[in-house]
């Protein structure tokens, strides 16, 4: 799922490729967009890159590639025009409709959207006891938590930025015990730190691996880490 944002720069770049070959500069991609900072754009392509959208070519400056598209897009006449609705884009605000509180929470097929529990903070740094807040929910799109039990949790901290993962966001967890190895989960360190992080596995080990050079890769043993459930999707409030 894309923000809007991401979307914009998206298009963007792809209609630049078309037209030129050449990929627009980053000045011109946050004049293009309304961005103050070309950080903003850093962060915007990186998020494109995680998902699969967009690839830099080594040892060419400037050189993206758009790897795909997302599906049923229909390209704006100009990039101010609204996104079309369907699987390759996700609204970034968040509707504060706070209910009841639920263990978990799973879309219907005809539902078009959903009360997730919003379980409270986890940190994207130095790792923080695993919280489990059940009293507040936060309504979502239904088409993005498709299959699966969900839950919410506000991200807190900066060592996944680089990865568009900022913080304050909200992040959307498929519950899950096992992980693919490079996916971003939330991992329960010796059961009582919950962290947001990159799993790797290195042999017997197993790696926590932040988004920010300056945090450190955590190393520990296959029984000191259990996979909580891994991320799908985010949202963010401008």
């Amino acid at each position: 799922m894309l923000t809007k944002k991401q979307y914009e720069l998206l298009v963007f770049i792809d209609r630049r490729l078309k037209a030129s070959g050449v990929s627009p500069s980053f000045d011109e991609m946050k004049d293009a967009l309304g961005l103050k900072s070309k950080s903003g754009i850093h962060r915007l392509i990186t998020g494109l890159e995680e998902r699969g959208f967009l690839r830099r070519l080594p040892h060419r400056a400037r050189a993206l590639e758009v790897t795909r598209l997302p599906e049923n897009m229909d390209v704006p006449s100009s990039l101010g025009a609204p996104p079309p609705a369907g699987p390759g884009f996700s609204p970034n605000v968040i509707r504060g409709d706070f209910r009841g509180a639920l263990p978990g929470a799973v879309a219907s097929e005809d539902a078009e959207a959903v009360q997730l529990p919003l379980y409270g903070k986890i940190a994207a740094g130095t790792p923080i006891e695993a919280l489990r807040d059940t009293t507040v929910t936060v309504e979502v799109p239904a088409a993005m938590i498709r299959g699966g039990e969900h839950y919410a949790l506000t991200v807190e901290g900066d060592s996944m930025i680089d990865a568009g993962i900022l913080d304050g966001d909200t992040i959307l967890i498929r519950r899950s015990d096992s992980a693919e190895n490079g996916s971003i989960v939330v991992a329960l360190i010796d059961d009582v730190e919950a962290t947001l992080k990159r799993l790797r596995r290195r042999g017997a080990s197993i790696a926590l691996e932040p988004a920010n050079t300056k945090y450190e890769t955590r190393i520990f043993g296959p029984d000191r880490v259990k996979v909580q459930g891994r991320l799908v999707g985010l949202l963010r409030r401008y």
